[in-house]
């Protein structure tokens, strides 16, 4: 039992505020500042790719693919999720009501944080239909061996507010409050010191680590198509950052609907819970995609071979057609009958150059079988031979 209360006794009453927000790497004309939340992002990334990319060689996909549609799909996500910070939370940067007071020089600034999901994920899903368009895959087909990679990115990457001491929750006595500086620009103005607030960052964190295992038990036991997984993603973490949002106390833009205030990024998360869940159920209609495959029509394995034979055969056809003889004309195939080569040879016997049918007398007068009875007959028959040979020789 003493054990046990010393073991407590060492266990932090509450979350610690970091001490640490990064690092600066000397240059020639200056410093270059590497900060945490950019670290905590790219290890987000990086976490998600990896299972991405397993996940992705299992569906049959073509190797290396995957590079080929994060590459368009990081950029567009980074900038959409930006972009979706600055109209959700647009004091800083134009002011109050804007009034022209902000600073809009703040807006490239990712470093400092900001980065809202659902612009990222609009804008992200844009860039990847590009490069799945490039790689000759489908959309649908990426984006189910994609979402729970693209949960666990967002579970690491929510550790950037943690160093950056933003995005807490209203105050707590619970002993995992998190502890903010006083000094600090988000500490909200007019609370004691120490005062402790919910670990919001750390919440989503649990949450989307749970998803993650629950997104992979689901998909091994249906084995989702059609981007089905990806609309239980969205189901699923909308969900949580409902409740996770609603105990925040950062400034955001407040919207008004059906009698009821609230931040703009609750009333986002029910609208794409509702659309989720009713494009879920209406993709499940569909069933299975026949053929099962990640490729794009004509794009799959074989379809190279497949389109040279087509090319081949074309090329085949096209020289069949070009030798092919003209109506009327006649073959001039080598493979003639010798009969029908005699009959077009020039009669040399009787000197014509016409072509000429042999007469029943002709054949029986040079076969030799035939006795000769008259001799002047015999000797005419050798004149008339002597005469016409000269004749003979001149024709062609």
């Amino acid at each position: 039992m003493q054990i046990l209360l010393q073991a407590a006794t060492l266990v932090p009453a509450s979350i610690p505020s970091p001490d640490w927000s990064g690092f600066d790497i000397p240059l020639p004309w200056g410093t270059l500042r590497i900060h945490a939340y950019a670290l905590c992002i790219l290890a987000g990334i990086m976490v998600g790719l990896w299972l991405t990319s397993v996940r992705w060689a299992r569906r049959g996909a073509p190797e290396g693919s995957v590079w080929d549609i994060v590459i368009w799909a990081i950029p567009f996500g980074i900038i959409g999720g930006r972009l979706y910070h600055v109209v959700s939370s647009p004091d800083q940067y134009f002011g109050p009501g804007f009034d022209g007071t902000g600073d809009l020089w703040l807006i490239p600034q990712i470093q400092r944080g900001g980065l809202g999901i659902w612009g990222a994920v609009v804008l992200g899903v844009l860039g990847a239909w590009i490069g799945c368009r490039r790689a000759g895959v489908k959309l649908t087909a990426f984006l189910d061996a994609a979402a729970p990679g693209l949960l666990l990115a967002q579970a690491v990457g929510r550790w950037g507010n943690y160093f950056n001491q933003e995005l807490f929750g209203s105050p707590t006595t619970l002993p995992w409050g998190l502890q903010i500086d006083a000094n600090n620009p988000n500490f909200p103005a007019g609370m004691p010191a120490d005062t402790l607030f919910h670990p919001t960052f750390l919440y989503e964190s649990l949450w989307n680590i749970a998803g993650v295992l629950i997104l992979l038990a689901l998909d091994r036991r249906f084995n989702f198509r059609r981007a089905r997984l990806f609309w239980l993603y969205a189901m699923y973490y909308t969900l949580g950052r409902v409740w996770i949002e609603a105990m925040r106390i950062d400034e955001a833009e407040q919207i008004n609907l059906f009698g009821i205030t609230t931040r703009l990024n609750v009333w986002t998360s029910i609208f794409v819970f509702i659309a989720a869940l009713v494009v879920f159920i209406l993709v499940g209609m569909k069933g299975r995609p026949e053929p099962d495959t990640p490729y794009l029509e004509g794009r799959g394995p074989g379809a190279d071979k497949a389109e040279d034979e087509a090319k081949e055969e074309a090329r085949e056809v096209a020289g069949a057609d070009a030798v092919a003889p003209s109506p009327g004309v006649r073959d001039t195939d080598s493979r003639v009958s010798d009969s029908e080569s005699r009959d077009n040879l020039p009669d040399i016997q009787n000197g014509s150059g016409h072509p000429s049918t042999p007469t029943e007398e002709e054949p029986a007068s040079m076969s030799g079988n035939k006795p000769v009875t008259d001799a002047s007959e015999t000797g005419n028959s050798r004149h008339q031979a002597t005469e016409s040979a000269p004749e003979a020789g001149t024709s062609k």
